[in-house]
Parts: C-alpha cells; structure tokens; sequence
C-alpha cells in the first residue's frame, strides 16, 4: 500500500473511529480495564507507516501496545527511547514485546527497559520431540527471567496449540510451567490456541493462578484444524466466551489482555482492531 492511500485510509477510519466510539461509550465501558493490542495484527500495515497505524489504534481506545520484530525491530525504526516516548504521547503503553531468545537476548532486554518496556516475551518454540527438551526450554527460560531481572523487566512465554497435547502421558505446558520459577517466568494465554487444542481457559487460569501475566484476546471460528491460523476471526464472532473468561482471568492474576488477530475475513486489519476495540469496552474487571 502507498503511503498516500494509506494515510487516506487512516483519515478516514480515524473519523468513523470516533462516531463508533461516542455511539458506543457508557459509564461503565468508560471504566473498563485497560486493553492492549499485539502489533502482529496490523502486520500488513505497520511497515508502511508505524506511527499512523500507532496513531489509529490510540484513537480507537487501546491503552496498552505489544510490540514484535518486525522488519525495523521491535521499535519500528526508532530508537528504543524514542520509541517509549513517542507512544506515550499518543496515550498507549508499550508494556512489551515479543522477540526471539536465540540471539542477542540481552541486547534486547536493555533496549526494552529503555523503552520503558515492562516484559519480554518469547512467542514460540515449535513443537519439541520429547519432555526433556521441554524441560530444557524451561531453564533456558529460566535464564531469560534473570537477565529480564537484573534489568527491571519480566520475562514471560507465549504458547501455541501443540503444548496442550499429550506427549508421552504429559502436557508440555504443565512441564514447561512446574520446572519455571514463577519469581523469573511469567506466561502469557492465548486462549485462541488452548482452545484450539481442546482445552478449557478456564480450568488453565484456576490451576495456576498468578502464572498467566497476559492473553492474547482473539475469537476462533468453529470446526477448523488445530492449528489453523484462517480460523482467527473477529472477537464476538466465534465460539470463545470472552465475557465468561476474561474476569476470572483477572480475579486469577491476569492483568494484560492483548487483542490479536490473525486472519480477515470480508475486513482489514485497522478494521478489525476498530471492531475489536468497541467489543474488549464491554469489559470492567475490577
């Protein structure tokens, strides 16, 4: 997309933003707890101009951003100050980033804090052979939550649907979670893929509470492959039951409840994020 059409765009959604949003806002929505966005979900869009995509999702109601390495790195070809400052002043939070652990770790662990960042998360490690190489995974966690310590951050890890399939007897993640020290390593939920792999959210918030730190908050189309990613849809367009989770979540420790999505049907991705926005109003957890 040209820049040209696409500042366009954003003008445009920038003024239905804000019709959506007085048409929709109450007291009550206005008190709701803060929402955040993975920027994965305007994955399409940021390359060709971060800070309107940034400026569009302050508009529509986020509070709260999650970064990822994206083709300029996890501050989208600004300095990790500059970066912090810069979504600050739009009214956000860049409370983290999901980022590899496989190089340079430490390096991105000091850039984050600069950002003012508050964690680092791992996204993925791709379905392992056997529980020891989860166990393995755990203490390189474990590794990861000092160097996140020794420089004010925290550590956590994002799961896919393949941990919450048995493997010799034994969920992964029950794995990867018992041999974590819950001082240095924090998970985040999302719940989109426990769902996919046939698991209850709720069972999972109860059995450890305090653990999951984050969700990503995205909807899944019914009677898809485990690991479909065409299955993400629109929240409230899907099976998940958002308003029955998401406050035990927080009364269980949850604190960061990170939008994602991951395909688009009949929309784009600034259009979803706006829908998406109006649907996480609903919620006041505290």
């Amino acid at each position: 997309m040209q820049r040209r059409n696409f500042l366009k765009m954003s003008a445009a959604l920038a003024g239905l933003s804000q019709l959506t949003l007085a048409g929709c806002s109450s007291d009550s929505s206005q008190d709701s707890y803060p929402f955040g966005i993975q920027l994965y979900t305007l994955r399409d869009d940021m390359p060709a101009d971060p800070d309107a995509v940034l400026q569009q999702l302050a508009q529509f109601g986020y509070r709260q951003i999650q970064s990822y390495e994206g083709p300029s790195g996890m501050f989208w070809g600004r300095s990790p100050t500059d970066f912090g400052r810069f979504v600050r002043e739009l009214g956000m939070d860049a409370v983290a980033s999901h980022c590899s652990i496989g190089d340079s770790f430490e390096r991105k662990a000091n850039d984050a804090a600069e950002a003012g960042m508050q964690y680092l998360i791992c996204p993925m490690i791709g379905p392992q052979d056997s529980l020891d190489e989860y166990r393995r995974f755990a203490d390189r966690f474990n590794r990861c939550g000092e160097i996140c310590r020794d420089v004010g951050l925290r550590f956590a890890y994002h799961n896919h649907h393949y941990t919450f399939f048995a493997l010799n007897g034994t969920l992964p993640h029950d794995v990867l979670m018992q041999n974590t020290d819950p001082d240095l390593v924090d998970f985040e939920l999302d719940i989109f893929w426990l769902v996919a792999a046939g698991q209850d959210p709720l069972t999972w918030i109860r059995r450890y509470p305090g653990r999951f730190a984050f969700s990503h908050v995205k909807d899944r189309l019914p009677d898809m492959p485990a690991d479909s990613f065409l299955a993400s849809t629109t929240l409230g367009q899907g099976i998940i039951d958002y308003p029955s989770i998401l406050p035990v979540a927080y009364d269980h420790g949850m604190r960061y409840f990170m939008v994602e999505q991951e395909s688009y049907a009949g929309t784009t991705p600034l259009e979803s994020a706006r829908i998406n926005a109006g649907y996480m109003r609903q919620f006041d957890y505290a």
